[in-house]
């Protein structure tokens, strides 16, 4: 029984390192997932866009109407962090 329950332990710790890994993203340590192409860092990188607020003008829908939708995209989807990273 000790046995049984000391594999499903390994297993499930193996399972949530590998998610966490996978969620992160490529890039080492310290950055590489979508979320630093997020409009928080964009703004702590660069400052406020000009006529905005906060990190506002880094938003998908801010970014689309001041540059115009992305081919195959429909909406600000193509300004999305998650598809900024490729």
């Amino acid at each position: 029984m000790k046995k049984i329950f000391s594999l499903a332990a390994t297993v499930t710790v193996l399972a949530v390192v590998s998610s966490a890994a996978d969620a992160k993203g490529p890039g080492g340590f310290g950055g590489g997932g979508a979320s630093s192409f997020s409009p928080g860092q964009s703004f702590r990188a660069n400052g406020p866009v000009t006529g905005t607020n906060g990190a506002s003008g880094y938003a998908p829908g801010q970014l689309m109407q001041s540059n115009g939708p992305v081919n195959g995209a429909p909406g600000a989807s193509g300004y999305a962090p998650g598809k900024l990273k490729h």
